[in-house]
């Protein structure tokens, strides 16, 4: 009986397009829940005297923490004054407390549909990253920027949601405090705030001593002494336990900053012609900075040398920070001002392009000082300069006054920055981004000319491990670009909801690789990805290869069994998408069922239950050949179906193929052709062993009948001629 493709197509295609239709009737919109969530927190957690919560107030979303009549603090949401919205494309909620004081009394995860947290990393390292900012006095460092602001400590696996989880705890604890008028801020900021200009004026040479004396150039003096207390105050055993040797009162480093924003500044450090330079170097709207230093500690390290980053400083502006990297760094060597002591580090920094930085305004210049307690491990305090210009040279205008539309609303929301977010991975991950577009580059030519690849079997073959090999090294291990199913969940829920590229934009090798997914679908189907991308489908084939080389047996599924395991992905794929319209957290933590995060992302470091499943599907893949792609994919299952969709048939079949010809049937590791010799793309992972096979002359019976009437029609000694049409190629579809 011929094989009916049309009927099961058009079956997935319907069921899609109704899941699809019920998602957007569930989608609801956000608000604020602070009354709800605030349920799930003790006040306890926050203030162990406190005996509960008060009403939450009407002109702001806040309400207070009280014991007896006395308040001792305010708790708040963060998503409520900023934007919070992480890699999935949801709001991570995090109830804050904040003492009378300014203080950050604590801060607790309460509701997030993070992939990686829900079902990755575990969630305790999050929480254990939150509870630092206890004790942060927000509003002296809004201020001053003398506060002890930790800086960010990326858990492997989740720099996305970290990034956005310190973001929000920062500026939504300042801006409830502005809000509550705690230590004395405006409780409206557009009031007390005026607007200031940077007055250029002539550029003038001024000498060292008057730079100082001006505030142009601003210094922080660091002891041994001073430092090793530092460390004592962390209370960490290992830190105290290895101070730095020598008198107390020497120095550790001996730190000057100072903006280049005015020409008198820069031309007296600068020197002349040193000036110039930098004038014709600097592009419109770009910041530098001069940074100097002596002492036995280097602000400059050599960390950027590998990664390209400074990362022992950074300059803080409000709620944004700068880093630099290699490519805006100049070493100068000298000062030119007249009597300038000399330094050992003289460096010059230009802001990268696009960086919000305004020069009028206070900043501070931080400093990571570290101290090693093992061969690899360090532990880490900061240290801060705050600088602003001298009143010289700056002008101050007449304070902004609020806009009608902000008059008589409780809450002044600052603006989104999760475009800086997004701008700031792509810079940090440029190398990684330039390394992928290559590959998938070189992957797309190969594909336009897939007949030259087949035609030379052992280049083929190898080519094809050596990328294997890339995909499950680099692509995998190395830059953690899996993609999953979770993926396309929060995808389609921020379609219904409140769908932001910039959400996307956060991971760039992962949006890098869903694009080439979306274009490659339209060509090849879900192969590309599949066969070629994924780096759980290329641990299968290559732990599989070493299996055949080692001789392991090799089972084949029979082909009635077969064609039924095919719907499992399909079927476990639609329940999970319908689940997710009832809840989006549970469709994504029993999407466990994919073993990427196990095995790639986390790196087998799980407890024992993921691992044996993880193994049991590698060990299954030993004897049946990429076992977890042709029956449990959920992530394949759902690149299928819209896989459909592609415009061309690039995969050539002979009329003869499956009658009486099974030799293609029997060597495709994932059984996508059928007995009469169709391809079935839904589930062909694109390996091009069938091409090889349709161009072999030892193998494939039509190329070798015809090539053995090619022999009998011409002369004995004359040398035969591949035909250039072999027989009509057949689709999957004819």
């Amino acid at each position: 009986m011929p094989y009916n493709t049309e009927k099961p197509r058009n079956i997935v295609i319907v069921i899609f397009l109704i899941a699809c239709l019920l998602t957007w009737l569930s989608a609801e919109a956000l608000g604020s829940d602070l009354a709800r969530l605030l349920a799930r927190v003790s006040p306890t957690e926050f203030f162990p005297h406190a005996d509960r919560y008060g009403e939450v107030a009407a002109t702001a979303p806040i309400a207070p923490v009280l014991q007896g009549d006395k308040v001792l603090g305010f708790v708040f949401l963060n998503t409520d004054f900023v934007s919070a919205i992480g890699y999935s494309g949801k709001p991570i909620k995090i109830v804050i407390a904040i003492d009378t004081t300014g203080k950050i009394a604590g801060a607790k995860l309460v509701e997030h549909a993070e992939p990686i947290v829900l079902a990755g990393i575990p969630e305790q390292k999050i929480i254990d990253f939150i509870a630092a900012y206890k004790s942060l006095d927000v509003n002296q460092a809004d201020e001053d920027g003398s506060g002890d602001l930790p800086p960010i400590d990326i858990v492997s696996g989740a720099t996305v949601t970290i990034m956005v989880i310190d973001d929000s705890i920062k500026r939504a604890a300042r801006r409830a405090a502005r809000i509550l008028g705690l230590g004395g801020l405006s409780q409206d900021p557009k009031i007390a705030h005026a607007k200031k200009t940077v007055i250029a004026g002539k550029a003038e040479s001024l000498d060292w001593s008057t730079l100082i004396g001006q505030g142009a150039v601003r210094r922080m003096h660091l002891t041994l002494d001073e430092i090793n207390s530092a460390f004592e105050r962390l209370g960490n055993e290992e830190a105290i336990a290895r101070p730095e040797q020598g008198e107390p009162g020497e120095t550790y480093i001996d730190l000057y900053a100072a903006s280049l924003a005015v020409p008198t500044i820069a031309k007296s450090l600068l020197g002349e012609q040193e000036y110039k330079n930098h004038k014709a170097r600097l592009k419109p709207g770009q910041n530098a900075f001069l940074i100097l230093g002596a002492g036995r500690y280097s602000f400059r390290g050599s960390g950027y040398v590998r990664g390209g980053i400074f990362d022992r400083i950074q300059i803080i502006q409000g709620e944004e920070s700068l880093r630099f990297r290699d490519k805006g760094y100049k070493n100068l060597g000298t000062i030119a001002a007249e009597g300038a002591p000399k330094f050992k580090e003289v460096a010059l920094f230009y802001a990268p392009e696009g960086t919000t930085f305004d020069p009028a305004e206070p900043w501070r210049l931080q400093l990571l000082a570290q101290r090693a307690v093992g061969a690899l491990k360090k532990v880490f305090t900061t240290f801060e300069l705050p600088y602003r210009l001298p009143d010289r040279y700056v002008k101050v205008e007449t304070p902004i006054t609020p806009s009608s539309k902000d008059a008589g609303s409780g809450v002044a929301y600052e603006k989104d920055t999760s475009s800086d977010l997004w701008k700031r991975m792509w810079e940090r991950k440029r190398g990684d981004v330039i390394i992928l577009v290559i590959a998938i580059a070189v992957l797309t030519i190969v594909f336009f000319g897939q007949n030259e690849l087949a035609r030379h079997r052992i280049f083929g073959d190898w080519f094809r491990i050596g990328f294997l090999l890339f995909t499950l090294f680099w692509i995998g291990f190395y830059a953690q670009a899996q993609l999953s199913v979770v993926n396309v969940f929060a995808f389609a829920n921020a379609l219904l909801t409140d769908f932001r590229w910039e959400y996307f934009l956060m991971e760039p090798l992962i949006f890098i690789l869903w694009c080439s997914v979306a274009a490659s679908l339209l060509f090849w189907g879900r192969g590309a990805y599949c066969g070629w991308l994924c780096p759980f489908g290329a641990l299968q084939e290559l732990t599989n290869k070493a299996a055949r080389a080692l001789k392991v047996p090799q089972y084949e599924v029979p082909w009635w069994l077969h064609e039924r395991l095919w719907a499992l992905k399909y079927v476990v794929f639609l329940a999970l998408l319908g689940l997710s319209i009832y809840s989006l957290t549970l469709a994504e933590q029993l999407a466990e069922v994919e073993p990427f995060k196990t095995a790639i992302v986390l790196y087998f470091v799980r407890s024992w239950p993921y691992l044996v499943f993880v193994f049991a599907l590698l060990i299954a893949g030993l004897f049946i050949e990429r076992f977890y792609c042709r029956y449990l994919c959920l992530l394949g299952a759902a690149l299928a179906i819209p896989g459909r969709l592609r415009m061309f048939d690039w995969l050539k079949r002979y009329p003869n193929c499956g009658d009486p010809c099974q030799i293609c049937a029997q060597k495709c590791m994932v059984q996508a052709i059928d007995q009469r010799g169709d391809i079935n793309t839904n589930e062909c992972i694109y390996c091009l062993e069938c091409q090889q096979l349709y161009h072999d002359e030892h193998v494939c019976p039509v190329v070798i009948h015809k090539l053995g009437k090619a022999h009998e029609s011409e002369d004995e000694n004359s040398l035969y001629k591949r035909p250039r049409r072999l027989g009509r190629p057949r689709s999957y579809e004819d």
